[in-house]
């Protein structure tokens, strides 16, 4: 075990101030909040290899800065003495949980005199290169293994949708959704002022996923309804097929067939087929490269894209039996499950990197790292 000392005796901390008076944007130097970097500026209060702590806001983010900069009044510029090597420091604030000196009842902060009471372990400066060393060198082995956990989620993707254009590529006969469908419309505005933990399900965008069908249930809203408000028309019924025509346009989704009782706002459509039955074909459909394509070729607006009801309307779609309808389906399912799996997989591994670095870290500073 290293001997410990205050950082009060082995470092210098930088206060921030207004950038009023520095700020150009043709600065040489970079101005830094808690959070990163937010302009620049023709003058530094810190030197370079300074580490930076939050004093406001995102308290337990530190980040390393290899040049001069300005940090403003959210910002500590935390600087090692000669005793201490600014990267060491760095990976001890990195391990360090900031929160702990937060006293403050909204607004997350720390102050300059708790910073200084901290207690760091500090070896010679030789043991600290050689633990700084050997951090990197583990944690650029973690690099690359999460590189290559992106680089398999991204070729999912492109499996997905290879998957998708392998099974409708070969339909020919199409009509418009307005000759298929009983219903096309979209929820109406003001939805907000009925929120209400007890309420029906209320659907949102950010209930809409780009590779899947399934409506994600990990943030349900809700709202109640009085009797009569107009916005009950948008009711959904089982294998409803929803569609997003503002912001992220074209995310697709299927109500489940044993749906509660559920609304959409005003950034959502909803398309309801003559054939139920076909609702789940049909939003496969919409979510492959054919039906975006077909989809979004009228979309309409400079800055906000839009979809309107009669773009929706006059989309083609392929027209099948049930029979092939279900075989596509369970082909689509049986594929995409394959997918889900890795998929998973893939999550579970990124999300314990986090762990498996703080491990190190907590080793570099207990003295077991090897």
């Amino acid at each position: 075990m290293y001997k410990k000392m205050k950082w009060s005796d082995i470092l210098t901390i930088i206060s921030g101030k207004n950038q009023k008076g520095v700020a150009s944007e043709d600065g040489e130097y970079f101005i830094y909040g808690s959070g990163g970097i937010i302009g620049r500026a023709n003058d530094y209060l810190c030197p370079a290899n300074t580490v930076i702590v939050g004093r406001k806001g995102t308290i337990n983010h530190p980040l390393y800065v290899t040049e001069p900069f300005w940090n403003i009044d959210t910002a500590f510029g935390v600087v090692a003495g000669e005793e201490l090597l600014p990267k060491f420091l760095y990976y001890f604030c990195l391990q360090f949980n900031f929160k702990e000196l937060d006293k403050s009842t909204g607004r997350p902060s720390v102050s300059k005199a708790d910073l200084l009471k901290i207690e760091m372990p500090i070896p010679n400066i030789e043991e600290q290169a050689r633990i700084v060393s050997r951090i990197e060198e583990l944690f650029s082995e973690l690099d690359k293994g999460v590189e290559t956990l992106q680089v398999i989620k991204e070729q999912l993707a492109v499996y997905r949708q290879a998957v998708l254009k392998m099974v409708f590529a070969s339909m020919n006969e199409r009509k418009s959704i307005q000759e298929v469908s009983s219903l096309v419309t979209s929820g109406s505005r003001g939805w907000a002022k009925y929120y209400n933990e007890k309420g029906v399900r209320f659907i949102r965008i950010t209930d809409l996923t780009r590779d899947k069908i399934k409506l994600k249930n990990n943030a349900i809203q809700r709202v109640l309804l009085p009797e009569g408000v107009e916005g009950k028309r948008s009711r959904l019924q089982g294998n409803d097929v929803l569609i997003s025509i503002t912001a992220d346009l074209g995310s697709i989704a299927l109500v489940p067939e044993d749906v509660e009782e559920a609304y959409i706002n005003q950034h959502i459509a909803v398309v309801r087929f003559v054939n139920s039955h076909q609702g789940e074909f049909m939003a496969w459909y919409l979510k492959s490269d054919y039906g975006q394509k077909e989809l979004l070729r009228n979309k309409r607006g400079g800055g906000k894209l839009g979809l309107g009801l009669d773009d929706i309307r006059n989309t083609l779609v392929p027209i099948v039996s049930d029979e092939v309808a279900d075989e596509v389906v369970s082909e689509i399912e049986s594929r995409m499950s394959v997918c889900d799996s890795i998929e998973q997989i893939v999550g579970t591994a990124l999300s314990q990197t986090e762990a498996m670095r703080q491990s190190i870290l907590k080793k570099a500073f207990e003295g077991g790292l090897n």
